[in-house]
């Protein structure tokens, strides 16, 4: 009877199972290999974070991190009320060298718990240790004076890998493309960042360390983790990109073998974002890099670098929300224009293919981008896109948008771009000139009249018999076109007559 009663009391829990007061096993005992980018990657894409990131923890075999495991999952500080199961680690600077790697390896796994920053209220002391930990680590990498072994390396990623690679806490915005002025929405800010700044700074300076070494550091920062830390660039705050977009420029840098597969990778993404879903908050920042690496492209240039202009810079100029990133990529353009001056028959001709029939602001972006490209753009390349060129920008001086038609006039106070007008004045001359003579007889803002009166002066001077040709043809063209309205007015005036005698008869 009494080993029935003894039967149904709860045992103790066995001192394996990591719970406080058992017996630990020595983290130099188990394998730091079992843990790869597959297995951060399936704990970090179900349920809570912060339990996925703590399962990773116990795959790593710290006692510290089993404890803070069930400790979390239970919701309770442990069974020992006396002794907290998150407690910071010895200062790396109060140890003896010999002992500094081990700690720092103890203080990697510490930090590979992430909280749950949603309630600010939560965990206030363990975030607290975990952010002077992470402040030691920045510290402890920016200064030091050996090579990182592939052990601590491998703890480096992991920890890295587990606070970076997380499901988002910040809910999307509503993907509404048409509007595109990101100006009037502030950006959402990740609760998490006071951790997340540091772990990121972290990353930074050990990617830029002299001590990581590139042939051993690249089997961790491999494709994969590449892949994902692309993944990012999409977050909501601007803070993480800016991150995110120095840390991915220094691993092109560092890491060589890696280049081509991030130029690749990065193409996918714009083309999921031109030809799919025309939603991404990190292109700015994608197109910031390239223009980095562009201007470090040899000559000449190769067909692969060709292609990437031709069908991903020149189509990023279709989506509607362009403001979000047409400065960067406008200097992408001119990057390729100033490295081969041939190019630029082929990027004006694909800015004109995609230009706007009604957005006005569009339209005063793209006139901008037409200068900085003309500005680098030579002569015989000129001569070859200068029709189709003047036709448009005839066009923009017909504007009704005052701010189109000034923005077209303005590309006269350009010394180099007035020169190859000049130089080619009897072809651009007559395609222009009707507008110009509208424009100073009838546009309604009285400063494009007036740009428009000083640029016709411009011509005159240069070349008065031809101005008097195109003048004389216009006023031609003119009389003509009056002539034909009447005659067509006549014709209605006739048909009328004919239908209401019609009717009369009836």
């Amino acid at each position: 009877m009494f080993r029935q009663i003894l039967g149904k009391i709860p045992r103790k829990p066995s001192s394996k199972a990591g719970q406080p007061g058992g017996t630990s096993v020595p983290s130099s005992n188990v394998s730091t290999k079992s843990s790869s980018a597959g297995d951060i990657a399936s704990a970090t894409k179900s349920g809570n974070p912060a339990d996925s990131t703590l399962e990773q923890g116990l795959n790593q075999g710290n006692t510290v991190m089993s404890q803070m495991a069930n400790t979390r999952s239970n919701g309770s500080t442990g069974d020992s009320p006396s002794a907290s199961p998150f407690e910071a680690l010895p200062g790396l600077r109060d140890v003896p060298s010999s002992e500094r790697q081990n700690l720092f390896t103890r203080k990697l796994k510490l930090c590979c718990v992430v909280f749950n920053f949603v309630d600010p209220t939560k965990n206030l002391k363990e975030k607290d240790i975990k952010r002077q930990t992470l402040l030691e680590l920045v510290d402890y990498v920016t200064s030091a004076n050996g090579k990182f072994g592939e052990t601590v390396m491998q703890e480096i990623m992991t920890m890295v890998s587990i606070n970076l690679f997380r499901v988002p806490t910040t809910p999307p915005r509503e993907n509404k493309v048409e509007a595109f002025d990101v100006d009037e929405e502030e950006p959402l800010m990740d609760p998490a960042w006071p951790h997340l700044q540091i772990v990121y700074e972290f990353f930074l300076r050990f990617v830029a360390s002299p001590e990581t070494d590139a042939k051993l550091a690249k089997r961790y920062i491999d494709h994969y983790f590449i892949l994902r830390l692309l993944d990012l660039f999409d977050s909501e705050d601007p803070r993480e990109r800016e991150y995110l977009k120095t840390i991915l420029h220094r691993i092109y840098g560092k890491f060589m073998v890696h280049r081509p597969f991030i130029r690749k990778a990065i193409n996918n993404i714009f083309y999921r974002f031109i030809f799919e879903t025309e939603k991404h908050n990190g292109i700015a920042e994608l197109l910031e890099i390239l223009g980095s690496i562009i201007n470090g492209f040899a000559l000449p240039l190769k067909e692969e670098h060709k292609f990437f202009l031709v069908r991903v810079l020149i189509p990023l100029h279709k989506p509607k929300c362009i403001p979000m990133y047409h400065q960067q990529l406008s200097y992408c353009i001119t990057q390729f224009v100033e490295k081969d001056c041939k190019l630029a028959d082929t990027v004006i001709r694909g800015v004109l293919k995609y230009w706007p029939v009604t957005n006005s602001s569009k339209e005063v972006m793209f006139l901008g981008e037409l200068e900085e490209v003309l500005e680098v753009t030579q002569p015989p390349e000129f001569q070859r896109c200068m029709v189709p060129l003047f036709s448009q920008i005839a066009r923009c001086l017909s504007s009704l948008h005052f701010q189109v038609a000034e923005r077209a006039l303005f590309l006269w106070n350009n010394d180099h771009i007035e020169n190859l007008i000049k130089q080619n004045l009897k072809v651009v001359l007559p395609i222009i000139f009707p507008a110009l003579e509208r424009n100073a007889r009838n546009h309604w803002n009285q400063a494009v009249r007036s740009l428009t009166i000083n640029v016709r002066k411009i011509f005159s001077d240069v070349d008065h018999e031809l101005f008097g040709e195109c003048l004389r043809k216009f006023q031609e063209d003119e009389a003509k076109e009056v002539e034909t309205r009447i005659k067509r007015e006549g014709v209605w005036k006739h048909l009328e007559e004919i239908a209401t005698s019609k009717t009369g008869s009836n």
